[in-house]
């Protein structure tokens, strides 16, 4: 087979199509609104290309083409002086700290249909923790350059072992052992056409060393032939275990041991495919018959499976994947513990972080479209165990390995369940439920409640629901708004934190339009009718209190709530502040101006809350 170089001028476009990503950045040469753009500082741009070179290098390695503009338009560095763009192209070395170098960076001067640009890649960086010649440490983490503290990205031996291992060139191994089907779609993939060959060099997974086409270890992992010739313990191992405890010796309660083999990408697939029958349980229904289901989401062990083989560390070539699926949980254990830059609190926050052991097989199953944006995986599996009620899955990291537990577990305890049995005839959704658990007992709810127990971020979502469970006749107004509004002044809070609400079992089901005409407990001035408006307040002070800015905004209008954001045990010096019956912009101009603690209040309207994880 004839091998032909990739072209740099196809690899530039290619990137340019594919748009921005963990891997890719552009940088313009030009400044100011569309139509009346001007060249920029020569020396602002070097700090961008360093900047942006060593935020790759921290992070998972890229490439950044100078002279494109975020939406992909080539807008060229033509306008440029020679000794300008000679400045650019070395600002990899003269905006970088002297003392950590970039390596494996190479840089082109390209033309694309008339039009010169600059393009620089960079592979990730195991010898060094980069800094820019201003002594910054920052990191790409998927579409932002983000400063970190160096001793985050700071590795011990082991773990720069299991980093580098998919990078490493492969001795004797040739593009005849790989799988050309599996090669190919994914270069059709990244652009209708590309060879199968350029599409390996795209992906650093090969270059042309001497005479041939070297290998990366991670074309093998993904795409080998004979996975096992590669590695010996590129596989998963699925064991159905009767009870919730492993037992040996003449106890010894497997029912089943499957080894699935495979390369990487052939293993989501027949890993999949081996585990989901272990995942079914007969169970006998209310209706006296036997009915099988799946005990965990689909997706959620899809994503356990996903990201056990993308992390594992595939430099322990001793162990596989191994998976147990026993009656209560299903354990994913990997090769290979957290690594050093993360720790199992981040992993809980599910705020997103990552850093990829395997940089390389991640980029690849990224752009096959198995995995998200780098750090969504965990997110996604907590999601999507809480949407089906079960309890979140557990992660742990210990010695040389790293494990997820999904149980099948209900999120409710014993005395919840009990209660929510009385609505069993109702079919109500997981939301719905949340909302009945908090009137056990008794208790009246505040719709401060039930927007912080929901992670709500629409006032039409709180609508929804709450005139849902009245149409039932199952929430019911216990205390009016206009008296709750004169609690809520006498006790200086917003009136969605009164308790107000009353969970009750009503005696039998009705339609919804006669449950209204029939219930004289709805209130006819229910915030759920009401207009409201959110604010932001900045320039406050980092001591405020909900009881003093109450003081402060009630002459203002009715406050529905407000939200002191904590950081640290204090106030971050801003808030978010609820009305009812008013619009942003009248709160705007009666607030603004105003001073509250020897300051002046800042007034703006809030950015919607992104929904919680």
């Amino acid at each position: 087979m004839a091998f032909d170089i990739v072209n740099l001028e196809d690899r530039a476009r290619t990137a340019i199509t594919l748009g921005e990503s963990h891997f890719r950045e552009f940088k313009s040469s030009l400044d100011g609104p569309a139509g009346r753009k001007t060249p920029r500082a020569a020396r602002s741009i070097a700090k961008d290309i360093a900047e942006a070179l060593v935020a790759f290098a921290n992070g998972d390695g890229g490439e950044l083409l100078v002279g494109v503009e975020d939406d992909g338009t080539i807008s060229g560095i033509n306008s440029l002086a020679t000794d300008q763009i000679e400045l650019l192209e070395a600002a990899p070395v003269t905006h970088v700290h002297n003392k950590t170098p970039l390596v494996n960076l190479r840089s082109a001067r390209l033309k694309i249909d008339g039009v010169s640009l600059l393009y620089f890649s960079i592979l990730k960086s195991s010898s060094h923790v980069h800094l820019t010649a201003d002594g910054r440490c920052v990191q790409r983490r998927d579409l932002e350059t983000v400063p970190i503290p160096p001793e985050e990205i700071l590795l011990g031996r082991r773990e720069r072992e299991s980093r580098e291992y998919d990078r490493g060139y492969v001795d004797g191994a040739t593009a005849s052992d790989l799988n050309t089907d599996i090669v190919r779609a994914v270069a059709h993939q990244l652009s209708a056409g590309m060879s199968v060959e350029k599409s390996l060099q795209y992906l650093d997974l090969a270059e042309y060393i001497g005479p041939g086409l070297r290998l990366r270890r991670a074309a093998l992992l993904l795409f080998g032939k004979e996975p096992t010739r590669w590695h010996p313990r590129l596989q998963i191992r699925i064991l159905k275990v009767e009870g919730s405890e492993l037992k040996s010796g003449e106890l010894y309660n497997v029912k089943s041991d499957q080894i699935v083999i495979g390369n990487i990408v052939e293993l989501i697939e027949r890993g999949w495919e081996g585990l989901r029958p272990q995942l079914v349980q007969t169970r006998l229904s209310r209706g006296a018959r036997f009915e099988s289901t799946i005990m965990y989401p689909e997706l959620a062990c899809r994503e356990a499976l996903v990201n056990a083989i993308a992390h594992r560390d595939y430099s322990d070539e001793g162990r596989g994947i191994e998976i147990y699926v026993f009656d209560d949980r299903m354990e994913v254990r990997n090769p290979g513990s957290l690594l050093s830059s993360i720790k199992i609190e981040d992993l809980l926050r599910l705020e997103g972080v990552h850093q990829s052991r395997n940089a390389m097989v991640c980029r690849v199953l990224r752009e096959l479209g198995y995995m998200r944006e780098l750090g969504e995986g965990m997110r996604r599996m907590f999601e999507l165990m809480r949407n089906s009620e079960l309890s979140a899955p557990q992660v742990s990291s210990h010695g040389d390995s790293f494990r997820v537990t999904l149980h099948h577990n209900t999120i409710y305890k014993p005395e919840q369940v009990l209660w929510l049995g009385q609505f069993d005839e109702f079919g109500l959704t997981r939301e719905q439920k949340a909302i009945i658990v908090l009137g056990m007992n008794g208790r009246l709810v505040s719709p401060q409640d039930i927007w912080d127990n929901l992670g709500l971020v629409d006032t039409e979502d709180y609508r929804r629901l709450v005139r849902s469970l009245q149409d039932l006749l199952i929430l019911t107004s216990e205390i009016p708004k206009v008296k709750a509004q004169s609690i809520a002044r006498a006790q200086r809070k917003g009136v969605r934190e009164i308790p107000r609400f009353r969970i009750s079992v009503p005696r039998k089901s009705a339609p919804p339009a006669i449950a209204r005409s029939t219930t004289e407990q709805i209130d006819a001035t229910d915030d759920v009718q009401d207009r409201s408006a959110t604010v932001w307040l900045g320039n406050l002070s980092r001591e405020v209190t909900k009881e003093s800015l109450y003081s402060f905004l009630s002459s203002f209008g009715t406050l529905e709530s407000i939200r002191i954001p904590i950081a640290n045990g204090q106030g971050r010096g801003f808030a978010f502040a609820s009305f009812s019956g008013q619009t942003v912009e009248d709160l705007i101009n009666v607030i603004s101006g105003n001073t509250f603690q020897g300051r002046t209040i800042v007034v703006r309207p809030a950015l919607p809350r992104m929904p919680r994880s």
